[in-house]
């Protein structure tokens, strides 16, 4: 991996006797931010220490020396350096004079997504979690550099703080042939999204810190229009963002489901179980463990429904080796809670089936001999998607029509169909078989196709 970091245009910026002393520091290639507190000595933190760089404490003087030097600090507190990527901060006392910087360095390092290099090429929406300062932001602006130059997309990238492309009206090679817009206050960042999709025409977005619901909305949004997403997010994994309530509806979002007393004494559980609502904005997660160690989810939905279900393992770890070479280990899944039904569904008896979920039916007898395969669903006041995913867990593909005359099978909410009694005369006269589910319910709408099929 090679790194751009422009680090003597920021140590140009320091007094003399901190920017001597990292010049010719042997790990200046490793160093991650400068720390000058008033009062006290200045701090160089690196990858894996921190050393103080000199026995001086730091005075008014120093810090005053630096920020004349640097562009002005904006609302949030932040500051950059004309076509670089450092990024100073500073802390404030409450007659809001700057009594500390921390001053971050920028790297755009080529080759730092080699992990996840064929993730890239699947045209999946993708996810990066991880601590703050672990390189989440090198790795999004390395990922616009190569789906704009080396696959040749249109990627727009949102650049809130300025970090990704640069304090500057030009932005830094680092992004590649990637357009930026930047926002002028974080408050806006979702509409500036938004902007992005209806005025730029991009194939991909990239957002950095996706941080407020509002975002997260914004987000799905994107999904929905067809534009490939490339997000970050601070937390360490995906149930992280299961219980920070912003940032739920990035992975589908949760509600409670009530099961019927039989039901939850079947799976072992409280009759309140939570289920995901959605489908999530994100088909693919990583989660930044460590510098070279990534796990992958390569489909989120699916870790999310584990999830939810407690029985979530982790589905592949990717890993950088000394020598340059990647490892991937694989771990199954365990068994999710579908899976009883298939062992159960024999133990099922018709009449308790018929009265929860069937609201009328012609011949029940004959039901039994139908021939599955003959089966065109219609649904009714339920998205076809939500079949889709239902029947894909059981490992089916339905035959979904959009004329109710043409089907067999008539699927829908409870309380819509009780209304609609032309609905009832035409499935009464043509021996149509008619169902309902009591919500938008994945799990309940599994558990019907299971007793159908």
């Amino acid at each position: 991996m090679n790194a751009n970091e422009d680090l003597e245009k920021l140590l140009e910026n320091f007094p003399f006797f901190i920017r001597q002393n990292l010049i010719n520091h042997p790990n200046n290639d490793q160093l991650i931010e400068i720390i000058m507190d008033l009062g006290r000595r200045p701090e160089a933190r690196f990858i894996n220490h921190s050393e103080y760089l000199s026995q001086k404490i730091v005075s008014w003087q120093d810090i005053d020396y630096i920020t004349k030097r640097i562009s002005r600090f904006s609302n949030e507190n932040r500051a950059g350096i004309e076509r670089t990527l450092h990024r100073i901060s500073c802390m404030r006392n409450r007659q809001s004079v700057i009594n500390g910087l921390t001053c971050r360095v920028g790297r755009a390092v080529f080759g730092s997504i080699n992990l996840i290099r064929d993730l890239l090429e699947s045209g999946h929406s993708i996810l990066i979690l991880g601590k703050p300062g672990v390189g989440k932001t090198t790795i999004i602006r390395e990922i616009a550099r190569v789906l704009s130059e080396e696959m040749e997309k249109r990627v727009v990238i949102i650049d809130t703080s300025n970090e990704i492309a640069g304090d500057s009206d030009i932005p830094h090679s680092g992004i590649g042939r990637a357009r930026r817009l930047q926002v002028s206050k974080s408050e806006l960042q979702h509409q500036v999204m938004i902007e992005a999709v209806e005025n730029h025409m991009p194939e991909v977005i990239i957002i950095d810190e996706i941080g407020t619901e509002l975002e997260a909305l914004a987000a799905r949004a994107i999904a929905e229009k067809g534009v490939q997403l490339v997000g970050t997010t601070h937390g360490n994994c995906l149930e992280n963002l299961i219980k920070n309530p912003s940032l739920v509806d990035l992975v589908g979002g949760i509600q409670y489901v009530t099961l019927s007393d039989d039901e939850a004494k079947r799976r072992g559980t409280q009759k309140s179980i939570l289920e995901r609502k959605a489908y999530p904005a994100f088909q693919l997660a990583v989660e930044i463990n460590d510098r070279y160690i990534w796990t992958i989810h390569e489909d989120v939905q699916n870790s999310i429904d584990l999830l939810l279900q407690g029985n979530y393992v982790v589905s592949q770890i990717r890993q950088l080796t000394n020598n340059g070479k990647l490892q991937i280990k694989y771990k199954n899944y365990q068994k999710n809670n579908f899976s009883q039904y298939k062992n159960n569904i024999n133990r099922y008896n018709w009449k308790e089936f018929n009265n929860s979920n069937q609201i009328f039916i012609k011949n029940e007898n004959n039901f039994s001999k139908y021939n599955t395969k003959k089966l065109v669903f219609y649904c009714y006041s339920i998205s076809t998607n939500l079949l889709k995913e239902a029947s894909a867990k059981l490992g089916f593909s339905p035959v979904i029509t959009s004329n109710i005359e043409e089907a067999t099978v008539i699927i829908g909410l409870k309380k819509h169909l009780k209304q609609n009694l032309r609905l009832k005369k035409l499935a009464e006269k043509s021996n149509k078989f008619v169902y309902s589910i009591n919500s938008v319910s994945i799990f309940q709408l599994t558990k019907l196709l299971k007793n159908v099929l």
